[in-house]
């Protein structure tokens, strides 16, 4: 038990422990791992076992052969799954699956099975090239494709087989068969990871240029001001000895810039904090649109524009709230924005199938409180709507999170 458990341990890949962040990639890589495995186990084990349940052969060197295979397969399995985490080859098991391959194939070979011997070694060979960069990988394979051929075809002209094509072309049609087909999935699961980087780099730059607008609004706000402020504080130092009334006048200049700049300052991050329902629904399909996710937006529009400015503003704080949980905790491929009439006002529901069952709704109950304390967590926007007639709620519905905002057309903007 001991020892399956712990083969199991260094082959499968384990959703628990590697975090795809939503991607998909370890589902896809799991995946990746049953599919070359059980190649292996499945040609290994129907071409050898039928030999191996024979009962003509001698037990002895059925049940080597039989136990020399079971161990290729297992090892071959391990090293798959280090392959496909990125792991370097484990000593023990790269001498596991030499020593059980050249067992599984000189047993079958030494009694004239040319049919079967060659199964192991092609298969433990297309495994270890893929350990193997592009370019040192394929001229292996085709001398494997030379020296295995050429194997049989001595023991068979040793042996007096008299069919030696079928010595010859056997082996090198089980190189063919697993070589190019397992180099073909580990190129395929790297593309996929590839793209996941690119997709995961997508979504910072996207957030990382809002970031650097609104550093540059910031900047050309403040920047103006203060160097005025300065100045005329200079000025006003110089004069408030030999003229105090102009000292003073300056002072009230410096007093209305700083007024002028907190006021633009403010509106500036008002414009931030409270942008339009419709720009925050743009925004939100644009980063998650970059972040992989498939987005549908389906807005009425003509309620949008009706709605007061107030109704409007709480509306894009659950738009953003909901795209930041969403983005930070969720593992979804597809998200909905929907604005539709409610019996008093409006009713805005944002769903996606991103929920993790082993996070209990993380992808936005889980992180409902986030930001409470700042008025832009889920429970806080629902304290805010509640105190203007508004509702929002949110649930996971069947693998679905689901979060729903209604607002009246009557709150003061």
């Amino acid at each position: 038990m001991s020892t399956a458990r712990t083969v199991a341990d260094d082959a499968v890949v384990d959703d628990a422990v590697v975090d795809d962040g939503g991607s998909g990639l370890a589902s896809f890589r799991r995946n990746i791992w049953w599919g070359l495995a059980g190649t292996v186990a499945c040609v290994l084990g129907f071409a050898v076992g039928d030999w191996v349940l024979d009962p003509d052969v001698h037990g002895g060197l059925r049940a080597l052969t039989g136990l020399s295979t079971a161990a290729t397969i297992v090892a071959c399995a391990v090293l798959l799954g280090q392959r496909v985490r990125d792991r370097a080859p484990s000593a023990g098991w790269l001498v596991t699956a030499g020593c059980a391959t050249v067992v599984a194939a000189a047993v079958p070979l030494a009694l004239g099975e040319f049919g079967i011997w060659s199964i192991a070694p092609a298969a433990t060979i297309s495994v270890l090239v893929m350990f193997l960069p592009s370019r040192q990988a394929w001229p292996v394979l085709g001398a494997a494709l030379v020296v295995l051929p050429a194997v049989g075809l001595v023991a068979a002209l040793t042996e007096g087989e008299p069919h030696l094509g079928h010595a010859a072309w056997m082996p090198a049609l089980m190189v063919i068969a697993f070589g190019p087909a397992m180099l073909g999935m580990l190129r395929g699961w790297q593309v996929a990871a590839r793209l996941d980087d690119a997709r995961r780099l997508a979504g910072q730059l996207a957030v990382a240029d809002e970031r650097l607008r609104f550093a540059a609004d910031l900047h050309d706000i403040q920047g103006h001001h203060l160097q005025v402020i300065a100045l005329k504080s200079e000025l006003a130092a110089r004069l408030a000895e030999a003229d105090p009334a102009r000292a003073a006048e300056q002072m009230r200049e410096v007093q209305q810039l700083a007024g002028d700049a907190l006021r633009e300052t403010r509106a500036l991050v008002q414009g931030y904090r409270r942008t339009t329902l419709d720009a925050e629904i743009a925004n939100a399909s644009k980063v998650l649109t970059a972040a992989g996710v498939a987005v549908r937006a389906d807005v009425d529009a003509d309620l949008a524009a009706s709605l007061p400015q107030g109704p409007r503003s709480l509306l894009g704080l659950v738009v953003r709230e909901a795209t930041t949980n969403l983005l930070r905790h969720s593992r979804a491929t597809r998200a909905a924005f929907v604005l539709t009439p409610d019996d008093a006002g409006a009713r805005l529901v944002i769903d996606n199938d991103g929920v993790r069952p082993d996070a209990g709704g993380a992808s936005g109950a889980g992180a409902a409180g986030a930001g409470a304390g700042d008025g832009t967590g889920l429970a806080s926007l629902a304290e805010r709507l509640d105190a203007v007639g508004g509702r929002l709620s949110w649930a996971d519905d069947d693998g679905r999170f689901v979060v729903t905002a209604t607002v009246t057309a009557t709150v003061a903007g």
